[in-house]
């Protein structure tokens, strides 16, 4: 039950950051572009995404450090922080930078040993590069073949980082997992 309304508050925190997010027309950090990107090329969703993806992921790790009665206040403290730096990412992410990346993503978990960075660069937006890490191939309890990696990407001289465990589909491709 304390997990349900655990979760629960952590949607309705994710859910709350997403509507403070820059929206279309407003500048973003790295120009002032009509869509709130560097060079107008970004798209009014980003940063709805970024929040949506940092809070879940902050509150995922906040969750892990807190015990007893301050897991909640980690859990929340990671949502916001995380929804707050996510938001920031997704505003200077076009479109073609996000495909991209996922793009490389997979290309790194599928070909990269472990500790192999994969360095790519934007090419809708030169002012983002990034790098992806994999980590060693395991296997969860359900038999699927997993890794964790860490993406830095930087954006107009600022990186931002941050750390994921995908595991491997049935066709080859790879899916980010939550836990």
């Amino acid at each position: 039950m304390k997990t349900l309304k655990l979760t629960a508050c952590t949607v309705a925190l994710s859910l709350s950051l997403a509507a403070c997010a820059t929206q279309t027309g407003q500048p973003g950090p790295l120009g002032n572009g009509s869509t709130g990107s560097a060079g107008g090329s970004g798209i009014g969703g980003g940063e709805a995404v970024g929040t949506l993806a940092g809070a879940g992921l902050g509150g995922l790790l906040g969750n892990q450090f807190g015990h007893g009665s301050g897991k909640v206040l980690t859990t929340v403290g990671g949502v916001l922080l995380g929804g707050f730096l996510g938001n920031r990412v997704g505003n200077s992410l076009d479109r073609g930078t996000i495909a991209y990346n996922q793009q490389q993503t997979q290309v790194a978990l599928n070909n990269n040993q472990p500790g192999q960075a994969l360095p790519w660069k934007s090419p809708s937006n030169p002012q983002v590069t990034g790098t992806i890490v994999p980590q060693q191939v395991y296997q969860n309890q359900q038999g699927q073949y997993c890794r964790e990696y860490t993406q830095n990407i930087l954006i107009g001289g600022q990186n931002q980082q941050s750390v994921g465990t995908a595991c491997r589909n049935p066709d080859g491709s790879w899916t980010p997992v939550s836990s």
